[in-house]
């Protein structure tokens, strides 16, 4: 069967259901329903009959992965999604764990990041085994967690040996090929000034004024060394949280007292070529004029990927790659044009596994995956009609990819 009429054997039912399945799993980071997905998934890809396992993760967490062997002679190619999930926030009026399905949308908790991505390449690859495809490369199913740890169970699965020739990885970015993505650097400000009651607040070093004014920097700068205008489109700061009182307690208490503490944390997008140290020295040189303008002001920049996770560090593909290339022909065949493909917002400011895969383990992938319109926010939902496509294009990708055996 060619491949144009493969693409039109997708058991549509299956898929959903399928998805839904894997939605109706309660799969939050770090809990006993993560584990248990990994292991219905290691169960999912077993009865398909992929060489499976699964990996132990630091954190008594599991990865599951699954390989399909080729017959030799085509390149393998590596499917990466993680399993882990954000917590339900408020605002939902349809169930979180239902799997409900409509007719445009299938809903839940984790569907658009990334649950419809890691359904779309399990059904890719059983469409492709229950029509009879024998494939020369072999395909290697990853189903991770800890992506919202900052990768640590991409990270186990390369510390294992897991490699292929080339990646996909199956974040949301609404079918977009994404080829650049920033680096994510979280990082703590302190600011120590010094107090004095309001009646004497000209003699005061405040802290709350030192952070009115430095956020507004941050959110607004870029960071030095971007080589291009492309890498230099996914520079971005930003403040996400402030605490300010007084002492290193935070004492809130007092108001009549000039604050002399603040705790800032935030985050920082950089691009390929731009290097962690670089956005820290960036950063030190604005805290040192800040405490120029504020004399007695103390300052201090810490980096919580040492402190907390791993940094999640940018990731860059040629748009001329044959993985690229064939993502690219298979967006054209199922939808007829040409697919957007580049440094695409915002996807571009994400931190995905990409980045370990790339800058770890040496491979050359791709970001592309269904969701990202409604994802992280009530009711978080994918357009069906989306998550089939995905289906179908990873199907024409694995056959490009890892070649068809010629029947003989």
């Amino acid at each position: 069967m060619k491949p144009e009429q493969l693409i039109h054997h997708i058991d549509r039912d299956f898929c959903l259901s399928f998805l839904a399945k894997m939605v109706q799993h309660k799969s939050y980071s770090a809990t006993d329903g993560e584990r248990e997905l990994a292991k219905y998934m290691a169960a999912q890809m077993a009865q398909l009959g992929l060489e499976t396992e699964l990996q132990n993760v630091p954190g008594d967490r599991l990865n599951a992965i699954g390989r399909l062997a080729g017959s030799g002679g085509g390149n393998s190619l590596l499917f990466n999604g993680h399993l882990d999930t954000n917590p339900v926030t408020e605002g939902w009026t349809v169930d979180p764990w239902e799997g409900k399905i409509d007719e445009q949308f299938i809903y839940g908790i984790g569907v658009s990041n990334m649950k419809a991505g890691d359904a779309a390449y399990f059904c890719a690859l059983k469409t492709l085994i229950d029509a009879g495809v024998k494939l020369k490369g072999d395909v290697i199913l990853t189903y991770v967690v800890g992506e919202l740890q900052g990768g640590i169970g991409t990270l186990a699965a390369i510390e294992q040996g897991v490699r292929a020739d080339y990646f996909i990885n199956a974040e949301p970015t609404d079918l977009q090929a994404l080829t650049m993505h920033a680096g994510s650097l979280m990082f703590t400000i302190e600011l120590t000034g010094d107090t004095r009651h309001l009646s004497k607040r000209e003699e005061a070093v405040d802290a709350i004024s030192a952070a009115v004014e430095l956020i507004p920097q941050i959110n607004g700068m870029t960071f030095s060394g971007a080589k291009t205008a492309e890498h230099r489109k996914i520079n971005r700061g930003h403040i996400g949280t402030v605490h300010g009182a007084l002492g290193r307690d935070l004492e809130e208490w007092r108001p009549p007292q000039v604050a002399d503490f603040v705790r800032l944390k935030g985050s920082a997008r950089f691009a390929p070529g731009q290097t962690v140290e670089g956005v820290l020295a960036d950063l030190q040189a604005l805290l040192n004029t800040l405490c120029q303008r504020y004399p007695g002001l103390k300052a201090e920049l810490y980096d919580d990927g040492i402190r907390d996770k791993p940094t999640m560090l940018p990731f860059e593909v040629s748009p001329e790659s044959a993985i690229v290339k064939a993502v690219n022909r298979g967006w054209k065949t199922v939808r007829g044009t040409e697919q957007p493909t580049g440094v695409i917002t915002p996807p571009a400011f994400f931190g995905t596994d990409a980045a370990h895969l790339y800058q770890h383990a040496g491979m050359e992938g791709i970001v592309c995956g269904p969701g990202g319109k409604y994802n992280t926010m009530p009711d978080e939902r994918v357009e069906i009609s989306e998550f089939l496509d995905m289906v179908r294009i990873y199907l024409l990708a694995i056959l490009e990819i890892c070649q068809p055996v010629e029947a003989a």
